[in-house]
């Protein structure tokens, strides 16, 4: 018998057994925070043994840090590849416009890294002070490149990056205070579309982008 044949489907159906814990653990991490949080209350929601989700985990320290890495990677991805050449209205746009989509597609994942940030950062510490801060100094010394080169303001690079992370993940975390205001049960598509519009605006225009 050809084992081989079998790998593909082997790890799709272990990729779907990761995909169904790590929903659940970001469920059960949003709802009741880590130290309120059990692998058998994640087993549970997941419909698994809790012995699956330790052999697929490892530990629940380790399922929290990989859906907070997961988080971070969705959110920074569009500035991966920027270099001088790009343009910052394309850029900062597509920046601000993924941000938003991906705080309403997962607003559980953007509840769960906020609270670990208010929390004082204890599992992601290390990771502020070196991979990410390093991350945020690679992009900002790009975009003052662009001012350099006169496509935008001399603004802190470091500030914008923060401005679009805040002002985009306001409306996953503080969705109840929004909806409540704007007398909606939730922001449909053109309401997305509509604050997407007006950060753009705000945003780039505050930046000096031609």
């Amino acid at each position: 018998m050809d084992n081989t044949r079998q790998r593909p489907r082997e790890t799709t159906g272990r990729q779907a057994l990761e995909q169904t814990i790590l929903e659940a653990a970001e469920h059960a991490f949003a709802l009741h925070g880590y130290r309120g949080t059990s692998l058998q209350m994640i087993a549970d929601r997941a419909g698994l043994p809790k012995a699956n989700v330790l052999y697929y985990m490892e530990s629940k320290k380790a399922l929290y840090q990989k859906l907070l890495g997961r988080m971070m990677r969705r959110w920074n991805a569009v500035l991966e590849d920027i270099t001088p050449d790009s343009e910052p209205r394309e850029v900062l746009g597509r920046f601000i416009r993924t941000k938003m989509m991906l705080g309403q597609r997962y607003p559980e994942g953007s509840r769960l890294f906020a609270a670990e940030i208010l929390a004082g950062a204890p599992f992601l510490e290390s990771y502020l002070k070196d991979e990410l801060r390093v991350w945020v100094e690679s992009r900002a010394s790009v975009i003052r490149q662009w001012a350099v080169l006169g496509k935008m303001d001399a603004v802190d690079p470091r500030y914008l990056i923060f401005l679009i992370w805040s002002s985009t993940q306001h409306y996953a975390e503080y969705g109840a205070q929004v909806n409540a205001i704007l007398g909606l049960e939730r922001l449909e598509n053109d309401d997305i579309e509509q604050v997407i519009a007006f950060l753009e605006r705000v945003i780039l225009k505050g930046c000096g982008v031609v």
